[in-house]
Order: C-alpha cells, then structure tokens, then sequence
C-alpha cells in the first residue's frame, strides 16, 4: 500500500497482559501490522494496548485517541496520541480516522462503537469501510439484530444486499479481509473473502 491506511479496533480497556483477550489483539496488531496498516486505537489499557503492542512489535505505526474525560494518558505502544475533549470527541475521532474497524470483545463502551459504525454504514453516513468483529463474542448481537431489521417490511436496510460487518474467526482472517476490501476498493458488503 502506497498511502498510509489506518485501522480502528475497538475493545475492552479490562484484559490485562497474558490474558487470552489480550494475546488475541496482539495477534491482531501484528497481523495487520504486517499487511502495512497503521492502527488507532482508543489509545489505553485492555485490547487497545494489546493491538498497539501487536502493531509495533511487527514496526507499525499507532496511533491512540484519549480524552480528558479520562485522566491517564496514552499506552507506551502508540506512536501518536490524539487527545480529544470529550468522550463524543474521542469516539467520533476514532471513526473518522478508520480506514476500516474490527471490534474486538468488550463491554459497553465497545457495543457503542460497533453500534454507531453499523449503523453509520447501515446509514450510509459513512460508505467504503470494511468491518470486522474478531471472534465469536459478537455473533449473537449481530443475529437478533439482523432478524428484527430483516423481519420489517417498514423498509429496506443496509444489509438488504449484503452484511455490512463481517464476522472473522480469528486476527489473521480478519486482517485479510480488511486488506481485500481495501485493495480492491470494494469497501464493505461485497463478497466475503476466501478463507
């Protein structure tokens, strides 16, 4: 990739070093690290800093979006700390700056961010990101979702043609699929990769 292509992911700040959930977003830091993305994170403890640790171990740039709403600063693996006001701030930042998303396992802050980037995609207030969620943890929310927006005949939803978050079993599947749509220019919804 010639220009600098930036993923969000976006998990729990809880896991702590050793942990699966924590080795598991290493995983992913590296694998898409190694496939020349750069990463954003929300830039502390948990996953965030997993992922960060991940990309830097494999010599990715990061890059880490804090607020003053929390007072700690940024993890020792960013690169770029993006410090924003407020809580809204950070989270909005965080999209703008993605490329393309996975959500890794998390508590409710997670679920916010999932939800408003399906639905900015579902929308089409954002158009041309591809987004993953890493791992079995999301799958049930995505199914009841799914089957009361499809069980409406109100009218059509974004996913009417194809789903507009991708369920990767693992980091490297998920790190492929990222680079497939963002090589291709496909974006999100189109085709699902090989596996």
């Amino acid at each position: 990739m010639t220009e600098e292509k930036i993923i969000t992911v976006f998990g729990s700040s809880r896991p702590e070093q050793g942990t699966a959930d924590y080795e598991e977003a290493r995983e992913l830091g590296q694998a898409l690290a190694r496939r020349g993305f750069a990463l954003c994170t929300g830039g502390y403890g948990g996953v965030m800093e997993g992922a960060s640790r991940g990309a830097k171990d494999a010599g990715g740039k990061t890059y880490g979006v804090t607020a003053e709403f929390f007072p700690r600063g940024a993890n020792a693996w960013v690169d770029v700390e993006v410090r924003k006001k407020t809580w809204q701030e950070r989270l909005f930042s965080l999209i703008e700056m993605g490329d393309g998303f996975v959500a890794c396992k998390g508590g409710t802050g997670t679920l916010v961010e999932l939800a408003v980037v399906w639905e900015m995609l579902n929308k089409s207030v954002m158009r041309g990101k591809p987004f993953a969620v890493l791992g079995p943890f999301w799958q049930p929310l995505l199914d009841c979702v799914r089957e009361v927006e499809t069980g409406s005949s109100a009218r059509a939803w974004g996913e009417a043609n194809a789903k507009l978050v991708y369920s990767a079993a693992n980091a490297e599947e998920a790190a492929r699929y990222l680079e497939e749509k963002l090589k291709s220019g496909k974006g999100q919804g189109i085709d699902e990769p090989k596996r």
